[in-house]
């Protein structure tokens, strides 16, 4: 039985017995009962949004058509999807740690030496100097 359909009750279609021959040996092929296999024919119809009325051409062109088309929508929609991240995301993130690592780095200033220490140093060098020299 068919899970889902196991109350329904069997209605009769009227169709000619060289088209119930093929249909049953379809059915067979896709080891589906024969409601199952119709079900799932006109779904796929539906879905794919295909007419068997349609001439689909020696490559079914018509439908490599459509199916690029919707190809296309969708690589268009990621691309769409994907600079919005990089707009609302990455380039912010990004320059957060930019300027995380430029404040951590130390200013790099010059020291500024107390007048008196500055002479008192000096004056020790110089004093050193004439020490060396008289030595010589």
């Amino acid at each position: 039985m068919d899970k889902g359909f196991e109350k329904e009750k069997f209605e009769t279609l009227k169709i000619k017995r060289s088209v119930a021959i093929e249909f049953r040996k379809f059915s067979k092929m896709l080891s589906k009962s024969q409601s199952m296999t119709l079900l799932l024919m006109m779904e796929f119809f539906n879905e794919n949004g295909i007419s068997p009325i349609e001439h689909l051409g020696p490559r079914m062109e018509t439908l490599e058509n459509r199916i690029s088309v919707l190809i296309k929508k969708r690589i268009n929609g990621m691309i769409a999807i994907m600079k919005d991240i990089e707009k609302s995301q990455t380039k912010p993130t990004m320059a957060m740690m930019q300027a995380l690592f430029q404040a951590a780095e130390p200013p790099k200033e010059k020291l500024i030496l107390e007048k008196k220490y500055f002479e008192e140093k000096k004056e020790v060098k110089y004093r050193a100097k004439k020490f060396i020299d008289k030595n010589e």
